[in-house]
This record gives C-alpha cells, sequence and structure tokens, in this order.
C-alpha cells in the first residue's frame, strides 16, 4: 500500500514538474516574441550603429537616456526633429510602452532614399565580424537594392578572413584525447565549436578541412552574386572566390 502511494506520489511529482517546465519555456518564448515585435503605426527602421543608439526622453544629446539598443534592433519611427545644433532626431517606439528620441545616423530605413548607400560606407569602414553584422543587416533590410551585389561580396571575404583566426582558436581550446576519448569525428568536434554560433546567428555557414583543421567560409553569398548578379562587376570576382575554395567544400 504504501509503495503504491509512493510510485503514485513520484508520477504526479514528475507530472508537476514537466507541466511547470513547460509553462515556463513556453512563457519565456512569448516574452521574446513580445520583445522582438515592432509597434504600429510607424515607419520601420533598424540600428546600424549601436555606439549612437542611446535612447533619450528629448530630442537632446544631453538628455536623459532611457535605454541603449543593440546593433539590429528593430524600430517604429513616429515622429522627427531638428535639434537648435542641427542633429536630427528621430522619435521611435521599442515595445508598447517604450519609447525615446535616437539620432539619425543610428538607424536605416528601408524607404529612405541613400540609406543603403550610408550603411555600405559604414560596412567598408567596420572590420572582422563588425563588418559581417553590419552586412547582414544590409542584406535583411535593403533586398532590391544595387548596392547589394557589393556587400554580398564583403560579407564573404569577411567570412572567409575570419575563418582562419577561428580555426586558430579551435585548435587551441579543443584537446585532441578529450576528442579521441569521446568518439564523435574531428569534423563534429570543429563544427560544434562555439565560437561560430555567433557567425550562425548572422547567417554565415562554415565547412571544415580535416587535413589541415581548417574552418573555410561555404561561399552562400558568392554563389547568390553569380545566381542572381551574374552580369555584375562582382560576378566575375565571386567566381574567383568559389574557385579557391576547397575542393568539395566539405569535410575532406
Amino acid at each position: 500500500m504504501f509503495l503504491h502511494l509512493s510510485k503514485s506520489y513520484a508520477k504526479t511529482y514528475i507530472s508537476l514538474v514537466i507541466l511547470f517546465v513547460f509553462t515556463f519555456t513556453c512563457g519565456a518564448a512569448n516574452a521574446s516574441a513580445q520583445k522582438r515585435r515592432v509597434p504600429a503605426g510607424g515607419r520601420v527602421a533598424v540600428v546600424i550603429d549601436e555606439r549612437l543608439a542611446a535612447l533619450r526622453d528629448m530630442p537632446d544629446l544631453g538628455a536623459q537616456i532611457v535605454k541603449r539598443l543593440g546593433r539590429g534592433r528593430v524600430v517604429s519611427i513616429n515622429n522627427s526633429k531638428r535639434a537648435p545644433d542641427g542633429a536630427i532626431f528621430y522619435r521611435v517606439a521599442v515595445t508598447r510602452r517604450t519609447r525615446g528620441w535616437l539620432p539619425a545616423e543610428s538607424i536605416v530605413q528601408a524607404a529612405r532614399a541613400g540609406d543603403d548607400e550610408r550603411l555600405l560606407r559604414l560596412i567598408r569602414a567596420s572590420e572582422k565580424f563588425d563588418r559581417i553584422a553590419r552586412a547582414r543587416i544590409f542584406l535583411d533590410t535593403f533586398s532590391s537594392s544595387t548596392l547589394r551585389p557589393t556587400v554580398l561580396l564583403l560579407y564573404g571575404e569577411a567570412a572567409e578572413g575570419d575563418a582562419e583566426k577561428l580555426s586558430r582558436e579551435a585548435e587551441r581550446r579543443l584537446d585532441e584525447r578529450e576528442m579521441l576519448a569521446g568518439g564523435a569525428s574531428l569534423k563534429s568536434y570543429y563544427l560544434n565549436y562555439n565560437g561560430l554560433d555567433r557567425y550562425r546567428r548572422q547567417g554565415i555557414a562554415f565547412t571544415f578541412n580535416r587535413a589541415t583543421k581548417q574552418f573555410h567560409y561555404d561561399g552562400e553569398s558568392w554563389r547568390e552574386i553569380v545566381r542572381r548578379y551574374p552580369r555584375s562587376a562582382e560576378a566575375q570576382e565571386a567566381r574567383k572566390r568559389l574557385g579557391a575554395l576547397p575542393s568539395g567544400h566539405v569535410d575532406f
């Protein structure tokens, strides 16, 4: 009798734990989705320079900071105003309750003429991962821009440039004896290296050369250039870059 009750209690307890975890996970997912949702009623814009993206309670660089926004954050523009010193600020909504003023230079709008050129200048002036992240914003925001082939080329070049550094980091941090003991393939350990995670979030994928223990960019942005813009000036360079990738672009 006592054993039967104990088993019954254990089952009930486990069920309650599972229900709690499920409820908490769903709640967290919903909260995350709400955080990403842009309030309606304004023009959509994206933060490109987090150094300038201090949301203020007034259109003035000396005003109180409400919140600092990260690169890639999507906002909704409701108004604009020129400060006495000539600087332009946009009144934006970040969430239903969070609003404030951002400097015009901190964001871009897909519909505003010249913003694609301005972001391209910033991409060219950026280095390493910053260049990749800002190029990703361009590709997501300006789908029909005539500058897209240029950005696709820069995006891929930056990824391949970082591959060498990532290869050195992975080799230094992955212990060969532990990998042999673990039983998984070398490819599995390297392509699961956590240093690649932030690149995956930017749409970058790498392949792995087992013989040299080197990562390489998979070349997808270059293939897009060749596929969509075959007559562009960038297409010739893209073909050259693809030809320079290791044969097969896979673990070998």
